[in-house]
């Protein structure tokens, strides 16, 4: 099934004398094709009115039909969105090392995952905030307006926590949440474990298919707040035991520790202290415990094995 894009609104691993694991040598020898971006912010924005039928025959996936052309011909001359797409241009220039990294990406998944074949990549401008890389058998789109830095003007009066995540190293990660959508298997029941044991799997994900990334990046973190959660781990481990959130299906705790927020909410005088989705952090924990102490499942069987199946079987205990 195709997926549209809106332009608007758009087993044990052996390792080596060089260092690399045996998984990741076999990995390396994959053939995914070259990646290649391509720009369709600068095809778009440098076009008229009159070039929308070629335009719209040649990338489908950018035009839902139930949109008059109105809708772009008003992009197009669109102000704001041309100031989106300039100060893009001075930040992108070149997109060698982001190609590497998709392909890397894209080695790793097809991999795990039998039915992978490379999609299409494009940048798109996008003024919702909120959309983020979408990857699609056929494309991943990726709205570079919304990587350009988290000190980028553009971002003036979007709150912090937000702004953090929009920096560069945030793309592959991002198309990896993504991609994880259709593979993860949903959870059966609405408990507080089944919900950050349903993340800590997307995170999961991005530790064999992005190997390199740092911690911070797969959680869309700081290094300072990476290292607040590591060192708090037991602590918060603690609070979630000693008030039995983990089987609870109140769905405020989703808004205290799952959904983005500029802290987590324990109601104590850490909380300012605190970065935010720190539920999800350590949902992460409980699933790289069971994989670890767990060699002879697979990642398909990961991602179909049920919230407390893996946390009975975890062994988890936070590092002290």
């Amino acid at each position: 099934m195709k997926k549209y894009f809106l332009l608007l609104i758009f087993p044990l691993v052996l390792i080596s004398c060089n260092g690399k694991s045996e998984i990741e040598k076999e990995i390396e020898k994959i053939e995914v094709g070259e990646v290649k971006i391509v720009r369709f912010d600068d095809v778009f924005y440098n076009s008229k009115p009159e070039d929308l039928p070629k335009l719209k025959e040649a990338y489908p996936y950018f035009f839902p039909q139930n949109f008059p052309d109105s809708v772009w011909v008003n992009n197009m001359n669109d102000p704001f969105m041309r100031q989106l797409k300039e100060e893009t241009d001075k930040e992108f220039t070149k997109f060698n090392t982001l190609e590497a990294d998709l392909e890397s990406a894209f080695k790793h998944m097809k991999y795990y995952f039998n039915d992978f074949s490379t999609p299409e990549v494009f940048t798109i401008i996008s003024d919702n905030e909120s959309q983020r890389a979408v990857y699609s058998p056929e494309v991943v789109a990726i709205p570079i307006n919304l990587y350009l830095g988290k000190d980028n003007k553009l971002y003036d009066g979007l709150p912090s926590y937000q702004v953090q995540t929009f920096e560069p190293n945030q793309i592959v990660p991002d198309v990896i949440s993504s991609f994880a959508t259709d593979y993860i298997a949903p959870a059966k029941n609405r408990t507080f474990l089944a919900l950050i044991v349903y993340f800590g799997k997307e995170l999961y994900m991005k530790d064999v298919i992005i190997p390199n990334a740092t911690d911070a990046a797969k959680m869309g973190y700081t290094d300072e707040q990476e290292l607040w959660a590591e060192e708090n781990e037991s602590e918060i481990w603690r609070y979630f035991i000693e008030n039995k959130v983990l089987f609870d299906t109140d769905a405020k705790l989703a808004a205290r520790f799952v959904n983005p927020a500029p802290f987590s909410k324990f109601y104590l005088e850490l909380d300012n202290e605190s970065p935010g989705r720190l539920g999800v952090w350590m949902g992460w924990q409980i699933v790289r415990a069971y994989m670890e102490n767990n060699k002879d499942v697979t990642l398909q069987n990961l991602l179909n094995t049920d919230a407390k199946t893996i946390f009975d079987n975890s062994k988890y205990k936070p590092k002290k």
